[in-house]
């Protein structure tokens, strides 16, 4: 890494990325971006098993304690970071290291995503609506889009709804207006992509281990006092390891299960996020962690 160079660590939640990339980071004289939809929020600590500060061996970390659990964000938000520390990178010598969790964030660096049309009040009030019955509102926007909507599941309430965003805003199909204003990358320089892979067994036990180790570092007291703090309205609120605690809370269930459950919808994501990097990434060097680790360090 004599000029600037950078690239990304992928796989599912517990897979080793971030105490790798940290090693990384050291070996290459780099900083560290990361792609995670709650360690980007301050506060939010040991549920999203972002790494502490000592952890962070003195490494610069973008997308880690950037707002506050009030705040909103979406992938734009790491468009924003991508730029800035891209550029402190130049400006200091340094490399990048991109650890991504969240495979939609780094797929929208790469790909780029199209300028969105504003949405009022009254098309937001009467989308809401709409989702009430996703099923019927899919089937619609199946007969007006279907080149479009054959992309999108019909459990995927997200693109659905932006997607009737831009037909009401527009008045031209999604397919219309994305041809109109199609993405621009943000990410230009070569990214060479590692995936860490685990047998799904193995993974699960993983998870169930640090599961445990959060109710030991004192997960419960910490949505308590997320929960005081800013209520149970943030979207923040409803992540994974947050919403079976308040669950918890709310006794309907005992410790015990409270930890099977975060497990198994933890499990879950992990399954998702596998299947994400496989059908969304080309041209990547996928290894289980020490092959990885290996590869890159030259261990």
């Amino acid at each position: 890494m004599n000029s600037f160079r950078q690239l990304a660590i992928i796989g599912p939640t517990a897979s080793g990325k971030t105490a790798l990339s940290v090693k990384l980071a050291h070996r290459f004289n780099a900083h560290i971006l990361s792609l995670d939809s709650l360690s980007i929020y301050k506060e939010i600590d040991i549920v999203s098993a972002k790494p502490m500060l000592h952890e962070r061996e003195g490494i610069v970390h973008y997308g880690i304690d950037y707002l506050y659990p009030d705040e909103h964000f979406d992938v734009t938000t790491f468009m924003h970071l991508y730029r800035d520390i891209h550029a402190r990178c130049l400006h200091e010598k340094k490399n990048l290291i991109i650890v991504g969790g969240t495979g939609f964030y780094l797929k929208a660096l790469l790909e780029g995503i199209s300028n969105l049309p504003a949405i009022d009040s009254s098309i937001e009030m009467y989308i809401a609506e709409k989702m009430q019955n996703r099923a019927n509102t899919y089937a619609e926007l199946h007969q007006i889009d279907p080149k479009y909507m054959e992309k999108i599941s019909s459990s995927d309430s997200y693109r659905i709804q932006k997607a009737w965003e831009i037909y009401l805003a527009t008045k031209e199909p999604p397919t219309t207006y994305f041809e109109k204003n199609p993405p621009k990358p943000v990410i230009t320089d070569p990214l060479p992509l590692y995936e860490i892979v685990w047998e799904r067994s193995v993974l699960r036990e993983r998870i169930s281990q640090r599961t445990a180790s959060m109710l030991q570092e004192g997960l419960i007291d910490e949505i308590c006092m997320l929960e005081a703090k800013y209520t149970r309205a943030p979207n923040c609120m409803k992540a994974i390891g947050i919403k079976e605690t308040l669950d918890y809370l709310d006794g309907k269930y005992d410790k015990e299960t409270l930890k099977e459950k975060i497990t198994t919808n933890t499990a879950r994501l992990a399954k998702r996020q596998m299947t994400f990097n496989r059908s969304q990434f080309q041209n990547v060097t996928r290894g289980n962690l020490k092959e990885i680790e290996s590869l890159l360090l030259g261990i």
